[in-house]
Order: structure tokens, then C-alpha cells, then sequence
């Protein structure tokens, strides 16, 4: 008799156990989803400069900003049009740090003379502290 209601408690404890870590792996998987390429679509109702070698005045328009899918640097930034099917720049970023993460997208953008187009200066991804300078 007390070797059968081990074996239960035994049983539903092993039950219990596997559900507890299935449930952990897909919250787990899921909580810490990010894009790795922190893919951003941005919308410019005016000309912007974008840095690189060869700095370049991007007209107005929808431009995708993402990172490069490289595992030895993850500050390499690049800027396509809009269906991505044309790369205008491949920038080697540095890391920049803000106080607090919002929920979109901020880019930050250089002092500039009156007249002359806004350069972007840093992009940060939503929810991130760390952006790219």
C-alpha cells in the first residue's frame, strides 16, 4: 500500500515537474525575443545625412536601418531603401548609452547650421538603453 502511493506522488510529482519546465523554456523564449538584427523602418519628411567615408544626403523618404549579421562586431549599421534591395551605407558604429530605454525608435541627430540638412547622429532601438553612435 505504501509503495503504491509513492509511486502516485512519485508520478505526479514528475508530472508536475516537466510541465513546470516546458512552461519555463517557451516563457523563457518568448520574453527574451528580440530581432538580432534590430530591424527599423523610418520614415524622413526631409532630407537627412547619413555618416560613413563618404557621408551622403539621403533625400526624404522611408529608409530600413538595421545591424549586420556579423557575430565578431554588432555595431555595424546598415541602411537600405525601403524594399531593401539596395544598400546606401555600411557604417562601423560605436556603442551609445542612454539613461532610459523607451518604446520606439529614437534617433538622435548633430548640430547643424541653419539650412543644412539634419545628420543623424545615434539610433536607438526600442527598448534598449544601448544604441548606436
Amino acid at each position: 500500500m505504501f509503495a503504491r502511493n509513492l509511486s502516485k506522488r512519485l508520478g505526479r510529482a514528475l508530472v508536475v515537474s516537466l510541465s513546470l519546465a516546458l512552461l519555463l523554456m517557451i516563457f523563457s523564449s518568448t520574453a527574451s525575443a528580440q530581432p538580432w538584427n534590430k530591424k527599423t523602418t523610418v520614415t524622413f519628411s526631409a532630407p537627412v545625412e547619413i555618416p560613413g567615408v563618404n557621408a551622403q544626403v539621403l533625400p526624404a523618404g522611408t529608409y530600413v536601418f538595421k545591424l549586420l549579421d556579423s557575430l565578431s562586431d554588432r555595431h555595424i549599421v546598415q541602411v537600405f531603401n525601403k524594399a531593401e534591395d539596395h544598400v546606401y551605407a555600411t557604417i562601423l558604429a560605436i556603442p551609445n548609452y542612454r539613461l532610459r530605454a523607451t518604446d520606439k525608435t529614437v534617433m538622435t541627430f548633430a548640430e547643424r547650421r541653419a539650412g543644412d540638412p539634419q545628420a543623424i547622429r545615434a539610433w536607438f532601438y526600442p527598448g534598449d538603453n544601448w544604441g548606436q553612435e
